[in-house]
């Protein structure tokens, strides 16, 4: 799977781990920043992740923020972006499972390693059920369009 990755100061580190891990999984991994501690600003990192998934070089998304609130609604401001913040796995699984999410947002201030990667996994295994979510998101959809 092809993913872009970014995280501000709060989840730089977290994020390399990710990376490798995706990486070593056979992802092929497009690290968007920051680069550095010090880039604090995350709504660019968001516009950089989303503008892959919606330009169709990246599969899916992953942010990384402190709480993971303000990444969330950068997302969701964009076209095409279904972003669900998932600080476990129950709201992993309904993420994938029922709101297709093609962004997964995570709180690097509240999650250790282990449990972010093990949500990771889980999002990116995790298929959209369709049937009645599928009208849910075909509703969603059409709200993009009023706006």
């Amino acid at each position: 799977m092809r993913i872009a990755i970014a995280g501000d100061h709060n989840g730089f580190r977290l994020k390399g781990r990710l990376v490798a891990r995706l990486a070593a999984a056979g992802h092929t991994v497009a690290d968007l920043g920051s680069h550095t501690p010090d880039e604090v600003d995350y709504p660019e990192l968001c516009v950089r992740v989303c503008a892959r998934v919606t330009g169709g070089t990246a599969d899916r998304g992953i942010v990384l923020g402190g709480s993971g609130l303000g990444e969330t609604i950068a997302c969701n401001k964009l076209p095409g972006i279904r972003a669900g913040l998932c600080p476990d796995l129950w709201f992993t699984r309904i993420s994938r499972g029922n709101n297709d999410s093609n962004v997964l947002v995570l709180p690097a201030k509240v999650l250790e390693a282990e449990e972010a990667e093990q949500i990771v996994e889980t999002w990116l295994t995790t298929p959209f059920k369709g049937g009645v979510h599928q009208r849910r998101m075909d509703q969603i959809a059409a709200l993009e369009q009023q706006g």
